[in-house]
C-alpha cells in the first residue's frame, strides 16, 4: 500500500459526505438539547473552573502583526516630522512610503514565519530572520525608488534612521512578547481549552502526544465517554472522566471550551456520526484524531494542534478576527441607528406611558450565545397586569392584552427598538437568529420539543432581525412548521455568515417589515 492509498474497508469521502448530512440536516433529523443531563459535582466545579475568556493565538499574532505595523510607521514618521520636515505637497509620498514599507515588513515577517506562537517563543533564535525580513521590506523600498529615480529625493538620515529604530524596537518588542506568552501560558490567559471525546488507549495516547510536544498551548480539561468504567478508566493519563457525551453538552455550556477533540478510530463510523449529532449544537470547534490510525491523507486533509494531525469536522462559527469584525459592525450600526431613530423612540416612549400605566420598557428573559439566559429589552406593548414574561402563551390576532398603541408598535417592530441597547451590551447582535423566551411554546410544547437540534442556533448570538425574518417568518408562531422553518433559516445563516450577508439582511429589513401579516 503507498502512502494515500486508502483500504476497501474505509471509505473516508462516505464519512464527510454522512458529516455533511448532519451540518445541512433539516432540524428534526438531528439530536439535540434532549440529550442534556444534569452534570456531577466533580464535572460542574471543573467547568466554572473555566469560566473566563481566554485570547486565541490567531487573535494575539494578528494583534502582534497590526502592533508591528503601527509602530514601525510612527517610527518612520517620527523621524521624518523631526528631521526632513516636508512640506504639505510632499507629506503625501511619505506617508505612502511609510505606510508601504511597514506592511512589507509585516508581511516579509509572515513570510519568514515570525508570527508563529513557538517562533515569538524563541525570540532568540528568530532575531535573525526577523530582521532579515525588515532588510528585505527595505530593500524593496529602495529598488523602487531606484527604478522610479527619485532616491536622491529623500533624507538618507531619515531612511537609516528608520530602520535602525525599526530593528531595535523589533528586537525589544520580541524579547518583551516571549516573557508575555510564557506568562499568559502559565495562568491561562492564552491558551485553547479542548475536552476529548472517548476514552481508553487511545485518549491516554493523544493526551500523552499533546502534553509531551513544546510550545504546548492546549489545556485538556477532561475526559467525556459513553463507556463503562472497565472499557474506559475513571481516570485517563492523569485526567478525570467527568461524564458521558450527554453531559458534555451541559459542561460545553457552563465553561468557556473551544475545540472538542474526538478520539476514536476512522474507522468507528457509526459511533463518531451517532457524537457528531449530539454535539454538532455546541459552538466549538469540532475535531477528529488522526494521529494513531494508520491512514495517511494529503497535508491538505488535516490541520494540526501543534504536531498532532486533526480532521476538521465543525468549525466555530464566527470566531476570532470575524467576531471582531461582526462585532465592530453591530457597534457602528447601532450607534447610527440611535442617531437617527432616537426621535422615533422617544415617540414610542410618550406614547406607552401616556395610554397606560406601567413600566415604558418590557424586559424578557430569553436565549442568548450558547444557551445562556439574557434579558431582553421591548418597549411595553401590553397592559401590565397581563403582560406575561415566560410568553409561554403566545400573542394572537386580536389579543385583548395587547393596548391598541401597543398594537402598533408590534406591527411595525417598532417595540424592538430598545434592543439596540441590548447589541451595544454585547448581549445581541444587530443580524442573527431571534431570541425566543426561555419558556416559549407551541400547542403546549417548547420549541426544543418540536425542532430537534433546535439550540444549534444558539451558536452564535442572537439577533434583532434575521434571515428568517426577513424571508416571512416572523410573529406569531402556532403550528410546528412554523417554528421548523425558522429553525431553519436561522441555521442557513449561521453555515453562510459574512459581513455582506449581515448588511444584506440589514438593508432588507425595514422593507420587508411592511409586510405585517403574522405580527400582532
Amino acid at each position: 500500500m503507498n502512502h494515500y492509498e486508502r483500504p476497501e474497508a474505509f471509505n473516508p469521502e462516505a464519512l464527510r459526505k454522512k458529516i455533511s448530512e448532519i451540518r445541512t440536516a433539516a432540524p428534526e433529523e438531528t439530536i439535540g438539547e434532549k440529550g442534556a443531563t444534569e452534570l456531577n459535582p466533580l464535572a460542574r466545579q471543573i467547568a466554572l473552573q473555566f469560566r473566563a475568556d481566554t485570547y486565541s493565538p490567531t487573535m494575539i499574532t494578528g494583534l502582534i502583526r497590526l502592533l508591528d505595523f503601527c509602530v514601525l510607521f510612527a517610527i518612520g514618521y517620527g523621524i521624518n516630522a523631526y528631521y526632513v520636515r516636508p512640506a504639505v505637497e510632499q507629506l503625501p509620498v511619505y506617508l505612502a512610503i511609510l505606510a508601504g514599507g511597514s506592511a512589507l515588513a509585516v508581511a516579509a515577517i509572515q513570510i519568514a514565519d515570525g508570527y508563529q506562537v513557538p517562533a515569538l517563543r524563541a525570540w532568540l533564535r528568530m532575531t535573525p530572520r526577523v530582521l532579515g525580513a525588515w532588510a528585505t521590506a527595505f530593500g524593496a523600498i529602495a529598488l523602487a525608488l531606484f527604478f522610479l529615480k527619485s532616491g536622491h529625493q529623500y533624507s538618507r538620515v531619515w531612511i537609516a534612521g528608520w530602520f535602525i529604530g525599526g530593528a531595535l524596537f523589533l528586537i525589544a518588542q520580541r524579547a518583551f512578547i516571549a516573557y508575555s506568552i510564557r506568562h499568559w501560558s502559565r495562568n491561562g490567559t492564552m491558551e485553547r481549552r479542548a475536552v476529548i471525546v472517548g476514552g481508553g488507549q487511545p485518549a491516554k495516547d493523544l493526551i500523552r502526544t499533546i502534553e509531551h510536544q513544546p510550545d504546548n498551548d492546549i489545556r485538556i480539561c477532561g475526559i467525556f465517554d459513553d463507556r463503562d468504567e472497565r472499557r474506559s478508566p475513571n481516570m485517563i493519563a492523569g485526567y478525570p472522566k467527568l461524564g458521558t457525551v450527554n453531559e458534555l453538552v451541559e459542561f460545553a455550556r457552563l465553561a468557556r471550551i473551544d475545540m472538542l477533540i474526538i478520539s476514536l478510530p476512522l474507522t468507528a463510523e457509526k459511533r463518531i456520526l451517532e457524537l457528531l449529532r449530539k454535539l454538532w449544537i455546541l459552538p466549538v470547534d469540532i475535531r477528529l484524531a488522526a494521529h494513531a490510525n494508520n491512514l495517511r491523507f494529503r497535508p491538505r486533509s488535516y490541520s494540526h494542534v501543534g504536531q498532532v494531525p486533526m480532521l476538521d469536522i465543525f468549525d466555530k462559527p464566527i470566531a476570532d478576527w470575524d467576531s471582531v469584525a461582526k462585532r465592530c459592525f453591530d457597534i457602528f450600526f447601532s450607534v447610527a441607528a440611535l442617531l437617527f431613530l432616537w426621535p422615533v423612540m422617544l415617540a414610542a416612549a410618550v406614547a406607552v406611558k401616556v395610554t397606560s400605566p406601567g413600566p415604558v420598557i418590557f424586559k424578557q428573559a430569553r436565549h442568548g450565545f450558547n444557551n445562556e439566559t439574557i434579558e431582553v429589552y421591548k418597549f411595553r406593548s401590553m397592559y401590565a397586569h397581563m403582560s406575561d414574561p415566560t410568553a409561554r402563551s403566545a400573542v394572537t390576532k386580536g389579543d385583548p392584552r395587547v393596548t391598541p398603541i401597543g398594537r402598533f408598535l408590534r406591527k411595525s417592530s417598532i417595540d424592538e427598538l430598545p434592543q439596540i441597547f441590548n447589541v451595544l451590551k454585547g448581549e445581541l447582535s444587530l443580524v442573527g437568529p431571534r431570541p425566543h423566551a426561555v419558556l416559549a411554546q407551541t400547542r403546549n410544547r417548547t420549541y426544543s420539543d418540536v425542532v430537534e437540534g433546535y439550540f444549534a442556533r444558539h451558536r452564535v448570538k442572537p439577533g434583532v432581525t434575521g434571515w428568517a425574518q426577513i424571508n416571512g417568518w416572523r410573529g406569531e408562531i402556532d403550528n410546528d412548521e412554523k417554528i421548523r422553518f425558522r429553525t431553519a433559516f436561522d441555521l442557513y445563516y449561521i453555515e453562510n455568515w459574512s459581513l455582506l450577508f449581515d448588511l444584506k439582511i440589514l438593508v432588507l429589513t425595514p422593507f420587508r417589515l411592511l409586510n405585517t401579516d403574522n405580527a400582532y
